[in-house]
Order: C-alpha cells, then structure tokens, then sequence
C-alpha cells in the first residue's frame, strides 16, 4: 500500500505565520503557474515532477520545489515555500530524501500528500558493490580502511555514507520503479478530481509502456558488454546496476558531500586495475574534482553519468536523459 494521507497537524505558529506571509504567497517561484485551474501539484524534485506531469498532462499544474539545477538533498525551505505546499491540492514527495520537507509536512493541512516511497519499493543497498568486484584483491586495502576510519570516523570503505541511515532513495535509475510511481500517482490525482480519473489512468499507462520501451533498450544494450563495474562519483545507481546486472562502484556514498578516505581512493585503484575499468563517471549536480583526480592519477578517461536528481538542460527531460546515461554506459563498458 502507498503512503497517502492527509495532514491535520497546523501548529498555531505555522497559521500565523501564514497569514502574515499570505499576501506575498505568489511571489514562490514554486507556485508559479498554479492559478489555470485544475489540481495544482507541487513535487519536490524532478523525477516526481516529471511523473506527475505526463499522468497529469492538461489537468494539472504542476510546480517543483527544488530549482533546475539545484542539488536536491540539500533543499532548504523558505516560508513562502512553506505556504506554497499548504496551498497545493497534492503534493507528492518521497520520504527520507529531503528532510526540509518531511519537517514542512508534520505541519500542513491543506494538500492531499502522496509519499512515493512505498510504490518505489525502495531497498538498502550496503557494500556488495564494492565487494562484488574487489574481494579477490582488497583485503588489505579494507585493512588500511578500518585503521582510517578509526582516526578520523570516515565509513565509506564500500562506497556507501553509512551514517545516511535507511533505504537508498534513488528510485527512479530503474525505469520499471518510475511505472510503479505513476500508477500510484494516477490513484491520487483520481481521488482529488474523480471526473479526470480515466484520463489520469490512460495516461499513466501511457508512460508505463515508454517506460517499459526504455527498460527494454537498456536490458539489450547492457547484455553483451566486456565489463560490468561502473565508477561513480556517488553511490546514486544501485537500482540501476541492480536491474541490468551490473556493479556499482561508488567514491562516496548515498550522500554526495560525503568524503571518501584515502584508503577508499586506494581501494578503487585496485578494482579498476583488475577490472578493466576505463571510466570514471562524474555527474552533473556535484563538483567532479575528486573523480577527475583520481580518473588522471589512474590514466583512465572521465565520463557523466547524470543521476537526474535535477535537469540542468531545459530541452532534456528524464527519458532523453536516461538514454544519454545508456550510450554513456554501453561506451565505457564495451558493449556490442
């Protein structure tokens, strides 16, 4: 079942607070476009935007939170931004990923509130990544890690920021997650505008079957490559590799600030090595310094394999953006 429901807690602070600031509500950049009519949706980063807006189409405006190009977790709320999500008919978030916005909801009243983490089944994923591809050679490297770790409380030995507690959130990396969402969706604009329901039913099977066409290009293209290990920048793509049977190494971890430990940068030169790995992927929302460094101290090339948390190019959206990812991929691991 997917977590919906609505919110009756407004403490009396957060109601006078929102009519001092009601006047200057449509100032939000997140609210613009809100006022055509319909079911106004606000999302808050741009997978759920992107979701919301094909099932929705027409019927809906929808707004997103976060701004293109910003980095999602780091997401800070102000008060108009606060009143935006009470003003919204729905609002659809995932749990866990963004705590500015899990703080806003315990005190909003208004919208329907649809969490997408159920529908998205997420998963932990824990160090198998790394293990998978590095147990043959790194014991010592593990050695040298655990000493590290013991001076200066770095936990990223196997790609991951252990102290980012819970399932990894990255959800939408697998096409058939997203079709889950969307269904999903299409249930919640349905019961906020009962007439519309069918249309948001066709067209949420509308983009499960576009969906389906790019889980399809990714398992033929992905099935016959030479290698199987990725490097990544962050450890964003665990459901991907998860999905087409490939390994997932990460320099940091769940959180993309996270720093790796000298022993992990070691670590990794080892699984390149002995993997065949070509490329190190950065990505297009965090800084590439470390990536690029370790790419050139290693003489392999430097590659983007965008996480599309947040579009940065207005003419892309999440299916055009996947399949980049895809040619990336099937370049760097040799696939036929």
């Amino acid at each position: 079942m997917h977590r919906l429901r609505r919110w009756y807690v407004l403490p009396a602070l957060t109601a006078v607070t929102a009519l001092a600031l009601a006047g200057c509500a449509g100032s939000s950049d997140a609210n613009e476009g809100s006022a055509g009519g319909g079911l106004t949706v606000l999302t808050t980063f741009y997978p759920l935007q992107f979701v919301a807006e094909q099932v929705g189409g027409d019927l809906v405006e929808v707004s997103n939170l976060t701004p293109a190009g910003a980095e999602p977790h780091d997401l800070e709320l102000s008060p108009v931004d606060v009143l935006t999500l009470e003003d919204a008919d729905v609002v659809v978030y995932l749990s866990g990923f963004q705590p500015a916005i899990d703080d806003a909801l315990t005190g909003t009243s208004g919208p329907l509130i649809l969490d997408a983490a159920d529908a998205a089944d997420l998963v932990i994923h824990g160090g198998a990544e790394s293990e998978a591809a590095g147990d043959e050679h790194d014991e010592a490297a593990h050695d040298e890690a655990d000493h590290d770790e013991a001076e200066d409380g770095h936990t990223e030995v196997d790609g991951h920021d252990h102290g980012l507690e819970g399932e990894d959130p990255h959800f939408w990396l697998d096409p058939t997650r997203v079709a889950a969402v969307a269904a999903v969706v299409a249930d919640t604009f349905a019961e906020a505008d009962p007439d519309n329901a069918d249309t948001y039913t066709a067209n949420a099977q509308a983009l499960t079957a576009e969906l389906t066409g790019l889980d399809e290009e990714y398992t033929a293209a992905l099935g016959t490559c030479e290698r199987d290990v990725i490097v990544v920048s962050h450890a964003a793509f665990g459901y991907l590799t998860d999905r087409y049977g490939l390994t997932q190494v990460g320099i940091s971890g769940l959180d993309p600030e996270s720093e790796p430990a000298p022993a992990r940068l070691t670590e990794i030169g080892h699984i390149v090595e002995e993997s065949g790995v070509t490329t190190i992927f950065t990505e297009t929302l965090v800084s590439p310094k470390v990536a690029e460094v370790l790419a050139e101290d290693l003489g392999i090339d430097v590659g983007v394999l965008d996480p599309i948390e947040g579009l940065t190019d207005p003419e892309q959206d999440y299916l055009s953006v996947m399949r980049t990812n895809l040619d990336e991929l099937t370049g760097a691991l040799g696939c036929a």
